[in-house]
């Protein structure tokens, strides 16, 4: 398309009319050799190619052969999934325990503490 923004309204009407001439030749000479000659702007889309039913059954029983060599070679047995475990038990502390864990945390901060107003 860039080709033709770049000629001048001159060069067009040249090209136009030699189209003209060519097509006219053409014509001409499809007159003296006795057959229609189709211009090569004009050609029409090729049609598709159609497969058979038969050709469609051949493709299918060799696809459906593939997948059957395909899953004979797995083995037939599913892995078994373990069954699900119970939830555990929650776990209690002892009151004890309890005490305890609260006194270490209780000497942990006031040394934390100590540490810091020394410093200040």
């Amino acid at each position: 398309m860039s080709l033709f923004t770049n000629l001048t309204s001159q060069q067009l009407r040249q090209a136009a009319s030699l189209k003209d001439k060519i097509e006219s030749l053409e014509k001409e000479l499809g007159r003296i050799l006795g057959s229609p000659t189709k211009p090569i702007a004009h050609t029409e889309p090729k049609e598709k190619l159609k497969m058979s039913a038969a050709a469609k059954a051949k493709i299918s029983a060799a696809a459906k052969a593939r997948w059957a060599k395909v899953k004979t070679a797995k083995p037939a047995v599913k892995p078994v999934k373990p069954a699900a475990k119970a939830p555990a038990k929650k776990r209690t502390i002892s009151a004890a325990a309890k005490a305890k864990l609260s006194a270490l945390a209780k000497a942990r901060w006031a040394k934390i503490k100590k540490a810091g107003k020394k410093s200040l």
